[in-house]
Order: C-alpha cells, then structure tokens, then sequence
C-alpha cells in the first residue's frame, strides 16, 4: 500500500541511479543529515527503497547512493541471503511502510560466496556458524559453475546470487511482497557494486 507522498517505482530506482552517478563522479553528496531531519524522523520514517545487502564494510548503501536519514529501510547479511528476519524486515518495509522499490545488492569478491565456492570446489570447512551461514548461497555457486564453467566462479557466483533473491521476492514470496507487486505498486530488482570503481550494475 504506497504512502502519500512516496516516488513510483521506477521513480526511486532513478533516484538511486542519479546518487550512484554522483557518487561515482566524487561529487558532494547532500544527504540532509541536519538536526531538524533528525527531529522530522522522530516522528516517523517514510524510505523510498528498501535495500537488501552485504555486510561487508566496504559496500555502505547510504554513501554509494548518495542517501541520507530515513531514505533506505536497510537489511544486511553476509552474501546479502535472507533469513526469517531479514524477509520479515523486508515485509515491513512494504507493508507498513509503503517502500515502492526492494533492492538486492551484492558486489564484487563478496567473502560469503567466496566462501561457499570453496565448499563446492574445494570441499572447504569452516568453523562456528560460518558454513551454515552460507549453505543458501551453495544452489547458486553450483548454477553458476555450470553456466561459466571457464569464467570467475565466485564473480558469476556473485550476480547469480543476486538474480536467485530478486527470483525468490519476485515469484515466492507472500502475498503482502507479491500483490503490490501486480499491481505495479513495487519492483524489485537486482544489481552488483564494483569495489574499484563505485559503479552499480543493474541486472
């Protein structure tokens, strides 16, 4: 159910795209980050995307898209999976929030699927909650090998993944995510950041 005042989709997409450009180029961001924004947002939020990341610390969503306080509802995984947390958050974002826009978002030599490539080519093991933490990513790892079996497996693994949570909110997801969605009210697309030069692939 959009909110009053909300972009289309497609108009946050381009809003996203124009901050990216920004950011690319190394000009000023104007995020308004001010004491009376702060204040506005006390009394409630209204963001115009919901994103879904990585969590590495390289790849900070609000600077690469040039976005300020209360402009991107953010959920942020290793390898940018979702568990029931993260589709509950998305939900949310959506459904009380009225975002018109869900962005998955994964990036360039992502250490959670480097991860899961080890496993399927090297029979890799690791410790803790680390290997269940990326056994979501092994479907992806292995579609990839079999369509790039010559190519970066973990660089085709990367958008792989990316077009398998885009597929999943797209296709699978509950009828809350699905209907707005057939209704044109929200998109969901997919992209891949490049850590050398700031640059936001949309697939």
């Amino acid at each position: 159910m959009p909110t009053s005042g909300q972009p289309t989709p497609d108009e946050a997409l381009q809003r996203l795209k124009d901050g990216n450009a920004a950011f690319m180029a190394d000009k000023p961001v104007e995020a308004d980050v001010s004491r009376d924004r702060r204040l506005e947002l006390a009394q409630g939020q209204q963001p115009f995307a919901t994103l879904v990341g990585c969590s590495d610390s390289r790849v900070g969503p609000e600077q690469l898209f040039g976005a300020g306080l209360g402009e991107l509802f953010i959920v942020r995984t290793a390898g940018n999976n979702v568990d029931t947390a993260g589709m509950g958050s998305i939900e949310y974002s959506v459904m009380a929030l009225g975002v018109p826009l869900i962005v998955v978002l994964g990036h360039e030599k992502c250490g959670a699927v480097a991860a899961a490539t080890d496993i399927v080519t090297k029979d890799a093991r690791f410790p803790g909650s680390i290997g269940r933490m990326v056994e979501p990513i092994l479907p992806a790892v292995m579609a990839a090998q079999r369509a790039h079996p010559d190519g970066d497996l973990v660089e085709h693994a990367v958008e792989e993944n990316v077009r398998r949570m885009v597929e999943r909110l797209q296709e699978y997801s509950e009828p809350m995510l699905l209907e707005p969605q057939q209704r044109g009210e929200l998109k969901v697309v997919g992209a891949v950041y490049s850590l050398s030069t700031g640059e936001v692939r949309w697939l």
